[in-house]
């Protein structure tokens, strides 16, 4: 017997199964003849592991995103969106984004009221850090329930390979650096929901599935999705508990569907759901064809996704199911940033897959292939090992740089330029200067200010001249004729209209 087949509770225990000779047709330590995973007690001295992982894994997170914000090296507009409708909740005010288009109501965007729970600690330290140290901790967070169910169902040992291997998941990493998003929220929520499901805790599953719809109107079908499993793995011993699941199922596919067709547009300044045009665009052959439309490139994402990550064991799982409902929008839509591996978007799919893999492994020891065994017991290291290999080409890699750590001459340029900006100014920028000015001034997207016609321009080219800027300037807002040029150096430039 393994380590982690020892001393099942109480509540768990069911009769040992007949020894069986060697390479039979028999349960492996830790299943039953039926092959339901028997549920052991953590293995001795694990306890803390999930934690101190954890830990080290905020520690990683926050030292590359805040190094990265501290470069100038921001990606795109998103960390001041979300930094101005946190600072909104934080002023009880509604939520809204000017770089979104002035007093946009960011509701009427994407529904993510879960973003007002930032509220109070940006209140205590409003800057665009903020932001970063809690997706950085929302993230490592997660690595808890990986850890903490892979070692009860795999031992101590596997159980913080596969944990180490999430929180190095290139899907996580690359969300870490990308800004902010919401869907920091739900990474923690899937993996803390998907540990219920292997511990067969089935309404705290469903119970920590639910909170989904508050983060973002699509996760509501990744909760129906988790009901679904959790339905699937009751509907024979615990019929009441597959109804529930069913009906949770149904309440959040409606609900994600009114959230779409109703909730947001009421907030839409346009009345619509903006996203719909995503879908449909392209050759106009729907979404069917639109499946097909880079085939090659979506393959790779999912090579990606389950490869490195699980060893393509984990289609072993009905826990993949899960990943599902993420896949389909993404791989339906005519945006090719949703297609491949960049940015924030697999980032939900990294505990799933962790988790798919912890179950795949516990169910294939019973396996009657002893190949099929023995490459299940080697999985956990190998996907760590991989994990750790992929890291010299992703974030993580550059935490060994010196230049890490310290502003290169052009982020020192654009400190110095941007400070000519005067505090609660109306700004209109582009993506370098946006974070950096979202905590004392207004900043709208350049060339969508509405009716407003902002006091500065702050913009990064290293390709423009100043007489190119001041005619791109005249061009945008042409009831002032003499903008001036206040600060330039290194490709930051700041105009005062």
């Amino acid at each position: 017997m393994t380590e982690q087949g020892q001393g099942a509770t109480a509540e768990t225990r069911r009769p040992p199964a007949a020894p069986t000779p060697p390479g039979a047709d028999g349960p492996a330590p830790g299943a039953t003849p039926g092959g339901r995973i028997r549920l052991p007690r953590f293995p001795r001295g694990s306890r803390l592991d999930p934690y101190l992982l954890a830990v080290a894994f905020f520690a990683v997170y926050t030292a590359i995103s805040v190094s990265r914000y501290v470069r100038h090296e921001n990606r795109s507009w998103d960390l001041g969106i979300f930094e101005q409708v946190v600072a909104s909740y934080a002023r009880l005010e509604a939520p809204v984004s000017d770089l979104k288009g002035p007093d946009f109501p960011i509701l009427g965007d994407h529904f993510s009221p879960v973003t007002a729970l930032i509220a109070p600690f940006y209140r205590l330290f409003p800057t665009p850090v903020t932001l970063l140290v809690v997706q950085a901790a929302l993230f490592a967070l997660a690595v808890v329930p990986v850890t903490r169910a892979a070692a009860l169902l795999l031992g101590r040992g596997p159980g913080a390979a596969i944990g180490a291997a999430y929180g190095l998941s290139w899907g996580v990493q690359r969300a870490v650096d990308f800004d902010f998003h919401e869907i920091c929220f739900a990474v923690p929520l899937i993996a803390f929901a998907l540990e219920a499901v292997l511990r067969e805790r089935w309404l705290a599953a469903l119970g920590l599935a639910l909170p989904l719809l508050l983060v973002k109107e699509d996760l509501g079908v990744t909760a129906a999705a988790i009901a679904a499993v959790v339905a699937v793995r009751t509907w024979h011993s615990r019929p009441r508990v597959a109804s529930a699941a069913l009906g949770t199922a149904a309440l959040c596919v409606a609900v994600c569907a009114l959230t779409i067709a109703v909730v947001i547009p009421a907030f839409n300044t346009g009345g619509e759901y903006d996203y719909w045009t995503k879908i449909g665009e392209g050759d106009g052959g729907g979404p069917v064809s639109l499946l097909l439309t880079g085939a090659e490139e979506k393959f790779r994402t999912l090579l990606w996704i389950l490869v490195p990550t699980t060893g393509l064991l984990a289609l072993r799982s009905p826990l993949l199911i899960v990943a599902l409902p993420t896949l389909a929008w993404r791989f339906v839509s005519a945006e090719p940033h949703y297609w491949s591996t960049d940015w924030h978007y697999s980032a939900v799919l990294m505990p799933i897959a962790a988790l798919a893999l912890t179950d795949a492994v516990a169910r294939s020891r019973s396996s009657v292939r002893p190949r099929l065994r023995a490459y299940a017991r080697q999985l956990p290291t190998a996907v760590l090992a991989g994990a750790l290999g992929l890291s010299t080409a992703l974030p993580a890699g550059t935490l060994t740089e010196a230049a890490t750590y310290r502003q290169s001459p052009v982020a020192q340029a654009g400190e110095r330029v941007l400070a000519a900006v005067p505090d609660d100014a109306t700004v209109a920028a582009n993506v370098r200067p946006i974070a950096h000015l979202t905590q004392r001034c207004r900043v709208f997207w350049i060339g969508d200010t509405g009716d407003v016609v902002p006091e500065y321009i702050a913009y990064y080219d290293p390709q423009q001249t100043e007489e190119s800027l001041l005619e791109y300037a005249r061009q945008l807002y042409p009831e002032v004729p003499n903008p001036e040029v206040v600060a330039a150096e290194a490709g930051y430039w700041v105009l005062r209209l």
